[in-house]
This record gives structure tokens, sequence and C-alpha cells, in this order.
């Protein structure tokens, strides 16, 4: 038999590890990142170079398979970076009222959108992409251009980016020094400023 006791919030300790798990994994992510991007402007660079030079060669040095590695890597980029995007707020904000407010209001409108609108979103897409995701790997799914990469090897970034920023929702939704900001009537301090 559960008791009231057993449905009450863990201590804030664990809920501060597992935010600082979740955020450290976020900054591992967000240091290979950028090597991804840097992947994908030379590619980018040496495929635009092969085309060209083609025209005045006469040798057809272009692929594919350059074309494709750069949306896969601009798509591993947009998925994988989401979670380190969130977490250092560095997202897009369409509100031209967010940076008006004071510290407690914003706290609020981003820990009411993380539970109503991010996590769900996350949990959604997740269920929506892992069916596909699977019959693709089962498939062994290839490119419908001659010369193209797999599609099996790209589709898994599509639950594993949502899983990512999912559980940085999370993290955020939880995380101890927001909750006492968002009850506090006291001016926030800067590390918890920081954090909202």
């Amino acid at each position: 038999m559960t008791t009231d006791a057993d449905f009450s919030p863990p201590p804030s300790g664990v809920r501060a590890s597992f935010c600082g798990a979740i955020d450290r994994g976020s900054d591992f992510i967000g240091r290979f990142v950028p090597w991804l991007l840097l992947a994908l402007v030379l590619i980018g660079a040496l495929n635009a170079i092969a085309r060209y030079s083609g025209r005045f060669t006469g040798a057809d040095l272009s692929s594919n398979l350059y074309l494709e590695l750069q949306w896969y890597l601009f798509s591993a980029v947009f998925l994988l970076g989401g979670s380190y995007t969130l977490r250092h707020r560095a997202h897009v904000r369409v509100d031209v009222l967010y940076d008006r407010l004071s510290p407690r209001a914003r706290g609020w409108i981003d820990r009411t959108g993380t539970w109503l609108l991010l996590i769900p979103f996350c949990a959604f897409m997740i269920w929506v992409s892992w069916s596909p995701v699977l019959h693709s790997i089962e498939l062994g799914e290839g490119s419908p251009d001659p010369g193209g990469l797999p599609r099996y090897l790209v589709k898994p970034l599509v639950p594993i980016g949502f899983f990512l920023l999912l559980l940085q929702g999370l993290a955020d939704g939880i995380r101890p020094r927001p909750a006492a900001a968002l009850t506090s009537n006291d001016p926030p301090s800067p590390e918890s400023e920081a954090h909202l």
C-alpha cells in the first residue's frame, strides 16, 4: 500500500544530481557538435569546388554522397545541438514581452512552457518517429539517389535528438533553484537568475 509520502518530490539533492548529470551530458554533446559544423562546412566547400572544377575539366568530380553527407551532418547538428541550446538558453524566442518581465514571471513562463509544451512535444516526436526508424533499420533503407548514403544511419537521430531535448527539459522543469525563485518575492540572486 502506498502513502502520501511515497508521492512526495525527491529531495533537492537527488534532483540537483539528476539536473547536474543532464547538464553535463548536454555540455558534452555541445562540445562535440561544433566539430560536425566544421566537417559540414569543409564538405560543402569541397563539393562546390568539385562541382565547379568539373565544368572546366569535363570530369564529374561531385557526387550525391557529398550532398547527402552535408544534410546528414546538418541534421545531426540541429537534432543533437537542441539540448545544449536549451540548457544555455540560446534558442530563439519570438516574444516581445518576455525580456520586459521580472525574473519571477520569466521563470513561470519557462516552467509552464517546459511542462505543457516542450516535454509533451518531445515525447510525441519520439513516439511518432520510433516505428519508422525501426522499419528503416530493418530494411537497411538506402538512398534513392545513385551513390547516396544509407538512410537508416541518419533516421535514428530524430528520436535520439528529441530524447536528449526531453531530458534537458525534465532537468529544467525540476531544477531546485528556479523552483525557489518562482515563489520568492525577494530579488533573485545572480546564480538563480542564471538558471532561469
